[in-house]
């Protein structure tokens, strides 16, 4: 392998890991001026930050565990981001179900005091309970684009059709969907608009302290690279203590609990745009949402996970077991033979020795080393709450590196989105005025991906000849030219699994031709 010198001067930030924590820090940091490297091993966003239930979410049910204050931290930010990103996030309302027989799972702290001040209860979850917690989570946050909770009745509300005729109520409450692979790709992109360099497929194989820098040794394309760096920043996610330990050959007390959520995408199973909050008799929850306009998205799973994260599968013991407990609720089985994709995902969560994977604090912890060369351990963290992560994350490397400028990213739209919350449908239009060649299901599906950003992947295109080949479900070559040379998109499994869905609507024979196409476009 071709070694490479040493670019000079140092940079001041060399951040290992391009999940959304690592592209968040990445893009605050270059906003306040610093010098950045991120680099990825594999593709953004290509292991647990592609592997979410895709939601910018308080967390209602962590309210059982007394996490108040991540919930409270996480339901603001749903309403800041959603202003940020409306073409990749929209609202989107929840509909819960009320069992007589719903319980707790295991020996929650709300579930140890109902034990001893209403044993009669039986670690059931009463409705009252679940009021209380859709009060709390109306209330904790400040909402003001988000409408509240609502009471529904079940026989004669849509949601209720496609539901057993047992369940009878329910409460209606509001959280956000986001697209999360795009969120970290954005992120990335946004990050290099202010002098960040982001690479991708390339491993770093070795950080070791020389002085009072660090030097960095990344392997890329057939290349060994060295970079010198001030603050070193590990956001590996997964395998985060294995760069500590195998990487930077240091020693940490933090560790982390790797958690499995597994997720499966069935056939269309209702014909509304609210999602579903199902709650077991084991106490666990999933959710059931609207996916892609023909699909549902039902899960997650969370199982202590053992060996290599990028081994990550949702088993056929976790598909029986997703299906079995939407089927518990749904009126018409859910079955196997119903599923058309599965996918599963490690979290890297903080261990804080809960006895269950599922009451594991979804917060983060920030260990930072000062024995030498900095170097800050990112450990843990959820979906929604990355940007206020990457904030955290600055607060502490900024007087290392003398840094003066505050937070900044609260409310600064993302790439694509500079429009208002509720001005998906208007760019819809637009877009179908200017190029009235494009179907309806594509139309959105641009908006959805791209925002005001639509119309410069299309160009001046006057008919589909105009863009190029078409690779499936309208997936054209002016789209993944774009996706190439402006979104870090070398595969096709980036194009059709990550920066869009189209995986799900194309053949095995067409994404491979894309491959092929693809990899040619790349050498060439």
């Amino acid at each position: 392998m071709v070694s490479e010198d040493i670019p000079e001067p140092a940079f001041d930030l060399f951040i290992i890991g391009g999940g959304i924590n690592g592209a968040g820090i990445a893009r605050d940091a270059a906003g306040r001026g610093l010098s950045v490297v991120l680099a990825e091993m594999g593709d953004l966003a290509q292991a647990t930050s592609s592997a979410s239930t895709k939601l910018f979410h308080g967390g209602l049910r962590y309210l059982e565990y007394f996490e108040i204050g991540l919930v409270r931290k996480a339901l603001v930010e749903r309403e800041v981001l959603l202003r940020a990103m409306p073409h990749i996030s929209w609202p989107l309302r929840f509909v819960l179900p009320l069992a007589d027989d719903m319980r707790f799972e295991g020996t929650t702290p709300t579930s140890r005091l109902l034990a001893v001040f209403m044993p009669w209860l039986k670690g059931r979850r009463p409705a009252w309970l679940i009021r209380l917690g859709l009060f709390l989570y109306d209330h904790l946050g400040g909402r003001k684009i988000l409408p509240g909770t609502a009471a529904l009745d079940l026989p004669t509300d849509p949601a209720g059709r496609w539901l057993k005729p047992s369940f009878a109520r329910a409460y209606e409450y509001s959280d956000c969907w986001v697209q999360d692979a795009r969120l970290v790709v954005l992120n990335a992109r946004d990050a290099e608009a202010r002098g960040a360099k982001i690479l991708t497929r390339a491993k770093v194989i070795e950080a070791r302290r020389l002085g009072d820098l660090w030097e960095v040794t990344v392997a890329m394309r057939g290349r060994e690279k060295r970079f010198r760096a001030r603050v070193l920043v590990n956001a590996a996610g997964p395998w985060v203590e294995r760069v500590v330990r195998e990487t930077t050959h240091l020693a940490t007390a933090a560790h982390i609990r790797l958690v499995r959520g597994s997720h499966i995408v069935t056939k269309r199973l209702f014909d509304h745009d609210r999602a579903y909050f199902f709650q077991g008799a084991d106490g666990r929850i999933i959710f059931a949402i609207p996916y892609e306009e023909d699909f549902t998205l039902i899960g997650t799973t969370d199982q202590d996970h053992q060996g290599d994260p990028a081994e990550a599968r949702c088993t056929e013991a976790e598909q029986d077991y997703l299906c079995a407990f939407a089927s518990r609720y749904f009126a018409r089985p859910v079955t196997r033979a119903d599923i058309v994709w599965t996918y599963s995902g490690v979290r890297p969560l903080f261990d804080d020795g809960a006895r269950s994977a599922s009451a594991a604090t979804r917060d983060y912890v920030l260990t930072l080393d000062t024995d030498g060369a900095p170097v800050l351990n990112v450990f843990g963290g959820k979906i929604t709450t990355y940007r206020k992560l990457a904030e955290a994350a600055m607060a502490k490397i900024a007087p290392l590196l003398g840094v003066t400028r505050g937070d900044w990213t609260a409310g600064v739209p993302l790439p694509g989105g500079d429009f208002p919350v509720e001005g998906v449908p208007g760019l819809i239009a637009v877009l179908s005025a200017r190029y009235p060649f494009l179907d309806g299901f594509t139309a959105r599906r641009l908006v959805r991906s791209y925002g005001t950003e639509a119309t410069a992947v299309l160009g001046d295109a006057r008919g589909t000849a105009d863009l190029g080949r078409d690779f499936g479900a309208g997936l054209t070559e002016a789209e993944v030219r774009w996706l190439m040379a402006r979104e870090y998109a070398w595969t096709a499994e980036d194009v059709v699994w990550r920066r869009t869905k189209l995986g799900l609507r194309m053949t095995a024979d067409q994404i491979t031709a894309l491959d092929a196409w693809m990899a040619g476009e790349g050498t060439a």
